[in-house]
């Protein structure tokens, strides 16, 4: 109905899902010129003017809204397979760069995980091609994966998968949500809002990074967004960034602020430099993030995680004719993908490309 509160639906789908580490996860949608918003726990479906303007139906898409530092780390099976099915659609679509050698790697992990250890009668010439790993894929990537594949006998896919979200964890565009900008003579630039902190990017190269705990104020004023940064001489400096519309605009901080929140270490235990700027968001707009800070998910004492006899089901993924050689060149044909259908869980779908 709409008259139900986000939470209860989100309840609905982490049951569906039998996720307990939910704080990571939520629910977007798009409205009709595309921009995303994420389901807001504490209002209702018609509260969600953006939402309510597309439907009926409604869509809304499951996905990670706050990437853990170090996936590793996560205490269950479960949340690292949704951790893993994000991150790998992430790369999929473009989302994620990933260079070819570290796309190689990822990829051996994802077959291990899918089809086990290699077996020479099983896995025939151009096994892996069935398989869609980057965009615009190529031969000589699944004759490198395949080459790993081979090494990596005897791991489960809990371990390969592990092991894929400790490789991919490193990648520099790992958990940045991007948004776009415009600096001095509408010059584009992007914020990324990460688990350390806001970087900025200009022509895709970092032009500057500031951590969260230094970050003491983000500001909107209609298209205006201002971030009021501590530099190590104590004082502060506002930068200012133009975005294309107020609703943006006001997207973006909304998601600078549970960032901030969701990051930051809780007031008790932070730096007197925390404490000290609590006011972070802009005045005359409140938004606060309800649900658990990172830190404190990892000492919540109130639900045993591990939960003991889990049994996490995999779903397969989408898989696609084998490479075919052209006859009469020798040519090969090349595979390309939008990556739809790839690596999602059985009812819900993935999160759309900004």
């Amino acid at each position: 109905q709409k008259s139900t509160r986000g939470s209860v639906v989100l309840g609905y789908v982490f049951r569906h899902l039998n996720l307990v580490e939910i704080d990571y996860f939520g629910l977007r949608y798009c409205d009709r010129s595309h921009q995303t918003y994420w389901l807001d726990p504490a209002k209702t479906l018609a509260e969600h003017k953006e939402l309510i303007n597309t439907g009926p139906p409604y869509t809304l898409y499951f996905g990670i809204k706050f990437y853990a530092e170090d996936p590793c780390k996560l205490k269950e099976e479960i949340t690292r397979y949704q951790f893993f099915l994000q991150v790998k659609q992430d790369i999929l679509q473009g989302r994620l760069p990933c260079p070819v050698n570290t796309a190689a790697q990822l990829g051996a992990y994802v077959i291990q995980s899918e089809l086990g250890d290699y077996d020479p009668y099983k896995h025939t010439a151009g096994y892996v091609s069935e398989y869609r790993f980057v965009p615009d894929q190529k031969e000589e990537l699944e004759d490198a994966i395949e080459r790993i594949h081979k090494t990596l006998m005897g791991q489960v896919p809990a371990e390969a998968e592990a092991n894929y979200l400790g490789v991919a964890k490193s990648l520099e565009m790992y958990g940045v949500d991007l948004h776009p900008v415009y600096g001095e003579n509408k010059s584009e630039y992007f914020l990324g809002l990460t688990p350390t902190g806001v970087v900025v990017y200009k022509n895709k190269k970092q032009v500057g990074k500031y951590f969260w705990p230094r970050i003491t104020k983000v500001h909107f004023k209609e298209t205006q967004f201002e971030l009021r940064v501590l530099g190590k001489d104590c004082n502060e400096t506002s930068f200012f960034f133009e975005v294309r519309d107020k609703i943006t605009c006001k997207h973006l901080w909304k998601c600078c602020v549970e960032h901030h929140t969701f990051f930051r270490m809780p007031e008790n235990e932070s730096s007197s430099l925390s404490r000290k700027f609590s006011k972070f968001g802009s005045i005359g707009y409140k938004h606060r993030y309800s649900g658990r800070m990172s830190l404190q998910m990892t000492r919540d004492p109130s639900v045993q995680l591990p939960r003991p006899d889990q049994c996490v089901e995999r779903s397969r993924s989408k898989t696609y004719p084998k490479r075919t050689q052209q006859t009469g060149s020798g040519s090969i044909n090349q595979i390309t993908t939008n990556g739809d259908n790839e690596g999602t869980t059985k009812v819900i779908a993935p999160s759309p490309v900004k």
